[in-house]
């Protein structure tokens, strides 16, 4: 694996400052960046330090089990290790310009499989120790199934936004926007006959974006309309306007991913009542979803009357 000629700079490994979390850009983006500069100098690739952070994260789940303080504080050094992994997985992709699909999905996936092991390590031990749960043993799963679902929603908003905030600063390059039209049609042009593994990504790919675009229909229509108005040679105006209107909610998109998930989860374990975490996840991170989701369809739909009104 080799880097570009220039030493690749800390900033340069940054998606961008618009979508950074200050405690990413404090903590784990430079822990992250140290990780890519040591993974780029053996020939680590991407994808092998995302896999890493899975068995890590996973590992952290299986902490939160126990009812003993000193192994749950393993477990979060776990978690904020797997977390540095994560960010540096993308740190190194941008470093060496190893992008792909298939390192997106799975760095997706790795949150995912964090938050399964977290989930039924929280069930577990709630059941065993708590006397109301013990007694109700139904009711927490009720709770870690829904806020799992709810996980994932949350989640995949947070990503389709930051990632269309991106496409309006660096375009289709700077940024992993996809599309249900386009997808489509790449998937169909591959066979499963010798592709399968490639066919079933690309299926489970495509289905996580259709979720996504079912969430924001008034951005689909500025999307469409976008495209219909100007290509893929939209005006440095437009896209000036819309980073302005779209820059105040990227906390949200932020705080709906891990770092205040993470920090609601810890202080739970450290209430010794981790099912906290579960309600936090369904009050707390749904309203801040519905209300993302609310502003974000308002800006879209009044950029779509301007562009309909020919002001741009």
């Amino acid at each position: 694996m080799k880097v570009n000629n220039q030493k690749v700079k800390y900033k340069d490994t940054l998606k961008s400052m618009d979508t950074e979390e200050t405690i990413d850009l404090l903590f784990y983006r430079p822990i992250g960046y140290m990780w890519a500069v040591l993974c780029a100098k053996v020939g680590i690739t991407p994808n092998v330090i995302t896999i890493a952070s899975i068995f890590i994260g996973v590992a952290a789940g299986v902490m939160f089990y126990f009812d003993d303080l000193w192994l749950n504080v393993i477990g979060i050094f776990l978690l904020i290790w797997a977390n540095s992994f994560d960010s540096a997985d993308g740190q190194l992709a941008r470093m060496t310009k190893q992008y792909s699909r298939l390192g997106r999905i799975l760095d997706g996936l790795s949150g995912d499989f964090w938050f399964v092991a977290i989930y039924f390590a929280i069930c577990f031990r709630v059941n065993a120790t708590s006397q109301f749960f013990g007694a109700h043993p139904w009711v927490v799963w009720v709770m870690a199934v829904a806020a799992g679902l709810c996980h994932a929603k949350q989640a995949a908003a947070a990503d389709y936004y930051r990632q269309f905030h991106l496409f309006f600063i660096k375009g289709k390059e700077g940024s992993e926007l996809d599309s249900v039209e386009q997808l489509d049609k790449q998937y169909a042009a591959v066979e499963w006959k010798g592709n399968f593994w490639k066919k079933l990504t690309m299926y489970f790919y495509r289905n996580y974006t259709a979720n996504q675009e079912v969430l924001t229909p008034r951005m689909q229509e500025l999307r469409r309309t976008l495209k219909q108005r100007f290509g893929d040679d939209i005006p440095q105006e437009f896209r000036d306007a819309f980073r302005a209107k779209s820059k105040p909610l990227m906390k949200y998109t932020n705080w709906l991913s891990f770092n205040l998930r993470s920090i609601a989860l810890f202080c739970s374990l450290f209430a010794l009542m981790p099912w906290l975490y579960f309600a936090f996840e369904l009050v707390v991170l749904n309203a801040m979803l519905v209300y993302m989701i609310l502003r974000h369809e308002r800006i879209c739909r009044r950029f779509t009357n301007e562009l309909n009104d020919g002001k741009y």
